[in-house]
């Protein structure tokens, strides 16, 4: 049973449960997006240094420097996807929901405070790192989208998705506005610019942390906990769930399908995110655009900002032309997006190219990820949100996993960083071939039928 003030549509506890997007975008902007992946590898890039190859060592291991970062995003993800499904279970099960996240997120926001300690030598730290506070920024966001069909009426969830998206960006973007003027005035307070990168990456954490506790006073529990079967404990019960789904999957065969495709291309969208300010940073030598870091850190900053409208905008756009079909417009653009960044972005008109290239992406990133999330609210059975998110997030934001790979390797084998820019064209390709063969109506009347 839900307590009686918990209400669907509760204006204020919605604002609570976006304002978790505020918070946390402050890792996807400041650490994931803009400065973690250029400052390691140039860390790593000194490391290098000294062997002849031009490669790092990572623990023994031969990495290239540009090539690091999207290894332990891949990495991170193959835990998720170990992880997830089992915390899920056992939230549904417990309906710990709103501690589990609160666990998760001050775990990643720590993890990233830490970053702070990442200095010369110890550059692979800032990797380990980064593994540690993206699992646990994945946990905690099973938690917080498993909400969404809690907070929101079915006729609303578009909307509210968005709108949590939209905090998202802007908190995200606020952030990354006081990073960006920190960042360029530091040499003139008397602050080196390596210690104003760790400042700002610290400040990340800080925000997550912080803002988080404007969530945790808002959002309400859901449902009062099951008691536990005698001589089980909620990990056992958490593996006989999973075990339990996964048999019951082939009764919900369009949720599946739905899941293979966002699992296809939100993994290029996250990757594609993830790898932008290693690949705008790198010089043109290394198939990169050569951008300085102020330069690139407007750009991003301009993203955040563009893409808060955006993702109103494709709610809104999801309400004309039905959800699945702004999804695939979306990936139109996103496959254009990729085939540009690859061919152009050449010559001395580059920066405005790149500006330009930013305002496409910036219209459908959150717009896509948004409709995404509330059209899969759609397809899940009742009192197993957070078991079914958990799968969801296996291709969330930051949390994409064979595209980082993809991308490393090519960079790595070829020498360039296009050819790894033009591998992710794949995953939008194979999302547009099988997103449109998703039945969703159909997907609702299974939901219905075994809820």
């Amino acid at each position: 049973m839900t307590t009686p003030q918990a209400t669907t549509n509760d204006k204020r506890e919605i604002f609570g449960w976006a304002m978790y997007d505020w918070a946390n975008s402050a890792f996807s902007t400041t650490v994931g997006t803009v400065f973690l992946g250029p400052y390691i590898a140039s860390l790593a890039a000194t490391a290098a240094q000294p062997y002849p190859d031009g490669l790092a060592r990572f623990f023994g291991i031969p990495v290239a420097p540009d090539s690091f970062l999207p290894y332990c995003i891949s990495f991170s993800v193959g835990l998720q996807v170990l992880f997830l499904p089992i915390l899920g279970a056992i939230a549904d099960y417990s309906h710990l929901r709103k501690q589990m996240m609160q666990i998760f997120a001050s775990i990643g926001a720590l993890a990233t405070i830490a970053m702070f300690f990442v200095t010369g030598e110890l550059w692979g730290l800032g990797g380990v790192l980064f593994i540690l506070a993206n699992l646990a920024f994945g946990a905690a966001i099973v938690f917080y989208n498993a909400y969404l069909p809690d907070i929101a009426s079915e006729d609303q969830r578009d909307r509210v998705s968005s709108y949590g998206w939209a905090m998202g960006y802007l908190g995200g973007g606020i952030l990354l506005a006081l990073n960006l003027a920190f960042f360029i005035f530091s040499e003139d307070i008397g602050v080196p610019g390596d210690l104003a990168v760790r400042i700002n990456l610290a400040s990340a954490g800080i925000w997550w942390l912080g803002f988080s506790f404007l969530t945790w006073s808002r959002l309400r529990s859901r449902r009062a906990t099951r008691p536990l079967p005698t001589g089980e404990t909620y990990a056992s019960v958490g593996f006989k769930q999973l075990g339990k789904t996964f048999r019951e999957m082939k009764n919900f065969p369009e949720t599946l399908k739905y899941l293979l495709a966002y699992f296809l291309y939100n993994d290029g969208i996250q990757t594609v995110i993830a790898v932008s300010s290693t690949f705008a940073a790198a010089p043109l030598a290394r198939g990169g655009i050569g951008l300085p870091q102020d330069t690139l850190i407007a750009v991003i900053l301009m993203i955040q900002f563009v893409a808060f409208f955006g993702a109103l905008f494709w709610g809104k756009l999801a309400g004309w032309i039905g959800a699945k079909q702004s999804i695939i417009v979306s990936l139109f653009i996103w496959a254009g997006v990729v085939i540009y960044a690859y061919g152009g972005l050449k010559g001395d008109s580059r920066v405005v190219q790149f500006f330009i290239l930013g305002i496409f992406i910036a219209l459908v990133m959150g717009g896509s990820q948004a409709i995404s999330r509330s059209l899969f609210a759609q397809m899940i059975p009742k009192g197993r949100e957070a078991e079914f998110y958990s799968f969801y997030e296996v291709s969330e934001r930051g949390t994409s996993w064979t595209g980082p790979l993809i991308f490393g390797l090519a960079n790595q084998i070829f020498g360039s960083l296009r050819y790894g820019i033009l591998s992710l064209i794949f995953y939008f390709i194979a999302g547009l071939i099988v997103l449109p063969f998703v039945n969703v109506k159909k997907a609702m009347e299974d939901v219905k039928k075994h809820s």
